[in-house]
C-alpha cells in the first residue's frame, strides 16, 4: 500500500492567492482517480534554500492511499506536469511512502 502527499502553494509567485476552484478541481480529480482523498486545508509553511536564498511558501496538502502503485505513479507523473502549469510552478512536490492500513 502506498500513500501519496501532494503539496500545493496557496499563492502564486507574486503572492496572489489562487482561486478556491483550483483547489476544488484538484480535490475532485484525486477523488475521481483514487476513490478517496484527504485534504489538509490549514496552511502549512514550507521553507527551502537554493543558491543561498531562503524561499517561503504557504501550502496545503492532499493525501491519497492506494494499493495500485504502478497506476498511481503513471497518474502522478502526468498530473504533476498539469499542476506545475496550472499553478505556474517550476516544481510541485509529491511524496510517496509505504504504509500499512488495518
Amino acid at each position: 500500500m502506498k500513500e501519496y502527499d501532494l503539496y500545493l502553494p496557496l499563492t502564486d509567485n507574486d503572492g496572489h492567492p489562487f482561486a478556491a476552484r483550483m483547489f476544488r478541481s484538484v480535490q475532485n480529480e484525486l477523488l475521481s482517480q483514487f476513490g478517496g482523498v484527504t485534504f489538509f486545508p490549514q496552511p502549512n509553511e514550507g521553507l527551502w534554500q537554493m543558491a543561498g536564498v531562503t524561499y517561503h511558501d504557504e501550502i496545503v496538502i492532499y493525501r491519497v492511499i492506494t494499493p495500485h502503485t504502478a497506476k498511481a505513479r503513471r497518474f502522478f507523473r502526468s498530473y504533476k506536469e498539469k499542476l506545475m502549469n496550472d499553478f505556474g510552478q517550476l516544481e510541485v512536490l509529491i511524496v510517496e511512502r509505504d504504509v500499512e492500513t488495518f
